[in-house]
């Protein structure tokens, strides 16, 4: 029976290719690689009819929406404290602190590499910012990752695996959306991707041993339950 890699392999690949990404990325001062040049050629020859709905799509990516989803994954992976509100919401800060150290981690290295957006005449949606890693990639990925890790932890069987296919699949939908669009290259999402695979697999286990712990007490400031 195989076993599953292990998180800390996990996150160790993924942060060495993000690094050779960074490294590749920073040596060309920025410009764009074949690949980016014909997957964006592609994107805008064959988008017609596609603006509205990645336009629609793109905007649960940032905003609100990763930060409601963050909180749903926290609330549901407290599986063992149903009921206990003290405990759940504890999951939901839990899940809401990876969520934002990781956008806290997407931020410095967005600033450190501080790559040029594709050219605005294919733009079909207002952009920002520097381009790698794609903000929408990386907040896509850490949301639709927590949610999916949340929604198998507290359902492993196949609903719960066919709704955690679904997370991850709006994840990747709103990354694409980024090409479609025209304001980030391909391997900016490649770069988005690799950071929250990399952060997730760094600090799920901690998250998993938080909410693993014992459990509040209802009422704290009352060591004996017969005094009231």
């Amino acid at each position: 029976m195989s076993r599953r890699p292990a998180a800390p392999v996990v996150a160790a690949l993924a942060l060495a290719s993000l690094a050779v990404l960074t490294t590749l990325v920073t040596a060309v001062g920025g410009a764009p690689f074949a690949v980016d040049t014909a997957v964006r050629d592609a994107a805008l020859e064959h988008r017609a009819g596609l603006g509205p709905a990645a336009k629609a799509l793109t905007t649960t990516g940032t905003g609100a929406v990763p930060y409601l989803l963050a909180a749903a994954a926290g609330w549901l992976a407290s599986a063992r404290a149903v009921g206990r509100t003290l405990d759940r919401a504890l999951g939901v800060v839990a899940a809401e602190a990876v969520l934002g150290a990781g956008q806290l981690a997407r931020i410095g290295l967005r600033v450190a590499v501080d790559r040029p957006r594709p050219p605005a005449d294919g733009w079909l949606s207002a952009a920002h910012a520097a381009s790698f890693p794609s903000g929408h990639a990386t907040t896509s990925a850490l949301a639709g990752g927590l949610l999916a890790w949340a929604l198998l932890r507290r359902y492993p069987g196949g609903p719960g695996r066919a709704a955690a296919g679904c997370a991850l699949l709006w994840a990747v939908g709103v990354a694409l959306t980024r090409v479609v669009l025209g304001v980030h290259w391909a391997s900016d999402l490649v770069g988005g991707w690799l950071l929250a695979t990399g952060w997730l697999a760094l600090t799920l286990p901690a998250l998993a041993r938080v909410l693993e712990r014992p459990a509040l007490p209802l009422r704290p400031w009352r060591r004996n339950p017969r005094i009231g």
